[in-house]
């Protein structure tokens, strides 16, 4: 069959007009083999631009389109469905990047930049023209969907999917849902309580049943594709059955074991058989295997022998479950850092030096000191310093802005005011004060407006060596203040660190697990960061909150409801569009060495055990092309990129640099 190629190359507005000489490029085009018509448009992506397409496959006969424009992350499926309305199989077009790849980045040589966007013309003419339509491969999209992680990303979600009447699996790894949230006492900027606002979520998510929950339970294995994705759940042995305890709390109160408590962050302790919060769902308590005197020698069994229930069963085992989903969300959430590596701040040495997530916790109602902030002596402080960015913004550390460090700094200089008083001396020792939200900055001037000092520089050293009668019994904090251009030395009774929100321990077990990708800052990486900010590379698996990158609860709310969007438009498609340019198999040349199946990052490929030749499942390759490029025999090839096209994109693209003429 003769090819018919259409060229159409896009200004992008000035974005590759104002660059490149595009009259020039678009001449050129037209004289390369097969192409019957090259046309220049000032946005291809607009209707006027599709319809020039439509209109040439219709009038001309094109079988194979080349769009000269942006990359093809951005557009592809535009032009592609432009050319199916025409009647031209969609695979039968291909896009050049020639703003990403050419004009942006050869800004400074308009001459170099035309010549190099004339190379990948001609390399993506050559790739068309042995391209073969392909069939489209639909299947069914199970209406379930799994979310891993129940803090208020994972709760919104969940509650946003199940009001439609559709099953959720909600899976918490903690015997509670709530997650971090649950700490907080006070939220910015309202000062509203964080009880009244997640209690009722919480709540929310055990009567709603159409939301499975699996608590102290984590996602071993997920298997498959969007739409039809399988998930293993292993829930972990509480030693306490559910159906059976009524919340009590005498195994608690009569357990004689006492630890430091993780939900107080060890400022309060707890007992081996416990709830991690009073108003923790399930209400139900766990036993720690480590801490537990039954256990470790068999010691102990107090806790079953009160319960009037009969609810402690220490025999109790793992169970399995498999859960059959259309769409996987991620809401794991995050840690917070550890200062005490930055020795010069003092914190573990010093007693009345708090991270931000303990004086949280001592700032709350329910916390340890009953929301009283006081001093390891009893005492309320007179004087508080309030560190900003400790680990974010550091190179050593984080070198990423934590993005809520500056308000929930500004929120607990406004709570000691009103706790302690108007005299209270509170200092906000900080880089830059970024209060970028809806009603943030308004919050940053009721501070200010209350007496709070603003010391801008970064905290050198937290000392107790003292020097004058004045600093006797303080802490000193010495500091730059690059306002007076000096260094300066504040004594104060207690300093707040205000720490840096990082990726969780376990991101990389559970980025292995779902097959994601992850940033230079350790994240889970998104498809897009402006076009598709919950999307990941895996279809139908989306990452929300603070596990995608740190955020307050505000975004955190929007994006949670933005991927339970997502999830229903799948559900409610009821079949998805599978990759059609997937790779393939020479049987003839195959020798079963498995190389393709161990680079293959979806799970693709198999080696037949009888045969002992690779076999591809269509339904879950992507086309990324890695196992085609690792076969050393190239029995593994991908559909319309063959051994010939590839060759030939390279001569085109590289022949300037091998000393021939266009």
């Amino acid at each position: 069959m003769k090819r018919k190629i259409g060229v159409y190359v896009c200004h992008c507005g000035s974005n590759i007009a104002g660059y490149l000489d595009v009259p020039k490029v678009t001449e050129y085009a037209a004289t390369l083999p097969s192409v019957v018509v090259a046309r220049h448009y000032t946005f291809m992506c607009s209707d006027p631009g599709q319809d020039l397409i439509k209109n040439d496959i219709k009038e001309l006969g094109l079988n194979g389109v080349l769009v000269a424009s942006c990359s093809p992350t951005l557009h592809l499926r535009t032009f592609r469905d432009a050319c199916a309305e025409a009647g031209l199989n969609p695979h039968q077009c291909e896009m050049a990047t020639i703003r990403e790849l050419c004009s942006w980045v050869h800004s400074h040589n308009k001459v170099e930049a035309t010549e190099k966007a004339m190379g990948l013309i001609a390399a993506g003419v050559r790739r068309v023209l042995y391209h073969n339509p392909l069939e489209a491969m639909f299947a069914p999209v199970n209406p379930n969907t799994l979310i891993v992680g129940a803090g208020i990303a994972g709760i919104q979600t969940a509650l946003e999917i199940a009001s439609t009447g559709n099953k959720v699996y909600l899976v918490e790894k903690t015997p509670s849902i709530g997650g971090r949230m649950a700490q907080l006492g006070k939220t910015f900027p309202s000062l509203e309580s964080t009880t009244d606002i997640l209690i009722p979520r919480m709540l929310a998510v055990k009567e709603n049943k159409n939301i499975e929950l699996f608590t102290n339970s984590e996602v071993t294995e997920v298997a498959g594709y969007i739409g039809n994705f399988k998930a293993t759940i292993n829930k972990k042995a509480r030693y306490v059955e559910e159906s059976k305890c009524n919340g009590c709390g005498e195994c608690w109160a009569q357990c004689p074991v006492e630890v430091p408590g993780e939900f107080d962050h060890g400022m309060k302790t707890r007992k081996a058989i416990y709830i991690p919060f009073p108003k923790a769902i399930p209400n139900v308590p766990v036993i720690d295997r480590k801490t537990c005197k039954y256990f470790i020698d068999g010691s102990c069994h107090i806790c079953a022998d009160v319960c009037p229930t009969k609810a402690i069963d220490f025999n109790q085992a793992d169970e399995t479950t498999e859960a059959e989903i259309g769409a996987c969300i991620l809401a794991t959430g995050y840690d917070t850092f550890d200062p005490t590596p930055i020795t010069q701040l003092g914190y573990g040495r010093f007693e009345n030096v708090l991270t931000s997530p303990e004086f949280e916790r001592m700032s709350n109602p329910d916390g340890p000191t009953g929301g009283k902030v006081l001093l390891k002596n009893g005492k309320p402080p007179k004087a508080i310093a309030i560190a900003h960015c400790v680990g974010s913004r550091d190179q050593n550390y984080f070198p990423y802005c934590s993005r809520v460090c500056c308000m929930y700094s500004l929120k607990y200089a406004r709570l000691l005011k009103q706790q302690l008083g108007p005299d209270t001396s509170v200092y906000q020792m900080y880089i830059d004060m970024r209060c970028f939200g809806k009603g943030h900055e308004e919050f940053y001037q009721k501070a200010s407006d209350e007496g709070v000092q603003f010391i801008r520089g970064k905290i050198g050293q937290v000392t107790n060596i003292t020097q004058g009668d004045e600093e006797n019994g303080k802490l000193i904090v010495i500091t730059e203040d690059t306002l007076l251009g000096t260094m300066i030395r504040v004594p104060v009774d207690m300093v707040v660190l205000s720490v840096a929100m990082k990726p969780r321990a376990d991101m990389g077990e559970v980025a292995r697990t779902f097959l994601l990708g992850r940033s230079a800052d350790g994240f889970f990486l998104e498809r897009h960061p402006k076009l598709d900010p919950v999307g990941t590379m895996l279809d139908g698996v989306f990452a929300v909150g603070c596990c995608q990158s740190p955020k307050d609860i505000t975004d955190t709310v929007v994006q949670a409801t933005g991927a339970a969007a997502r999830a229903l438009e799948l559900i409610s498609r009821g079949k998805v569009e599978m990759e059609a340019a997937t790779a393939f198999v020479d049987a003839e040349v195959c020798a079963g060495c498995g190389y393709c199946k161990a680079i293959c990052q979806y799970s693709a490929v198999e080696i037949d055990p009888k045969s002992r030749i690779a076999v591809v499942n269509e339904a879950i390759c992507k086309g990324c092309g890695a196992c085609a490029a690792t076969c050393p025999s190239k029995a593994m090839q991908l559909k319309n990129f063959s051994q010939k096209q590839l060759n030939d994109v390279i001569d085109e693209a590289t022949r300037e640099y091998a000393g021939l003429s266009r």
